[in-house]
């Protein structure tokens, strides 16, 4: 079967700085992935380089079967291929709902097709807040609000950059709860974290980055067994 994603051979640059070195990755469709790593480790370079926003990288990202490397942004994210930067980037005096008709895509084959209602439903807390400008929310809702703008373009695939960093514990039992939910409705997501007791829960597999170098790659069981490798690169 086609991987949904499929990654092999990655450099990315910024400027002269070789922040990437070979990075190779693929994910199957209905399949969560965490990409670990210390700070600094190249899991947001990972994500921009795949979604066309760093200008300078090498070679070969496919989604679906298609290369996408080298295509413009809005082509990617055309195609069916979501991103919720870490950064979040809410539109600070537009509202919620405003904001949620600036993701907005028409539906596509293959992939779950969402409503303003359908993420109120995911998101509680947001359909409480439905009228509240992004500027006035929590850090929490921000990034709830960052993934549900991603979720209205009907991706088939999600990349999600530190979902649980800077929240409180009670949100991140509601992130947790939110991402399982996508995973049940067939959507494959790649998600970069710190936090490994979160990344376990949610994900079926795991690639490690140090340094900008892929480390490791396998399922959980296989990294639960290598007790080296998360002293090596995940221990703060």
């Amino acid at each position: 079967m086609t991987p949904k994603l499929e990654i092999s051979g990655l450099d990315a640059f910024y400027g002269r700085a070789q922040i990437l070195s070979a990075i190779a990755l693929r994910v199957a469709a209905g399949e969560a992935t965490a990409l670990l790593g210390r700070n600094g480790a190249g899991k947001t370079t990972t994500f921009r380089s795949v979604m066309g926003l760093v200008p300078r990288r090498r070679g070969s990202i496919r989604f679906d079967g298609v290369e996408i490397s080298g295509r413009p942004t809005h082509e990617i994210a055309r195609a069916g291929l979501g991103y919720a930067p870490e950064d979040r980037r809410v539109f600070t005096e537009l509202t919620v709902e405003e904001n949620l008709e600036v993701g907005r895509q028409p539906p596509r084959p293959g992939a779950p097709t969402w409503t303003p209602e359908r993420v109120f439903a995911l998101f509680p807390d947001l359909a409480e807040m439905r009228k509240r400008a992004g500027g006035l929310m929590s850090g929490g809702e921000q990034k709830m609000l960052t993934i549900a703008r991603a979720l209205m373009g009907n991706p088939s695939l999600l990349l999600l950059d530190e979902p649980s960093e800077g929240l409180a514990p009670k949100v991140v039992e509601r992130m947790a709860a939110a991402i399982l939910d996508l995973k049940r409705q067939g959507l494959a997501l790649v998600v970069s974290e710190q936090n490994l007791h979160f990344a376990r829960r949610i994900c079926d597999r795991a690639a490690i980055l140090e340094k900008g170098r892929l480390r490791f790659a396998g399922s959980f069981a296989e990294l639960e067994a290598r007790p080296d490798l998360r002293d090596d690169y995940l221990a703060i």
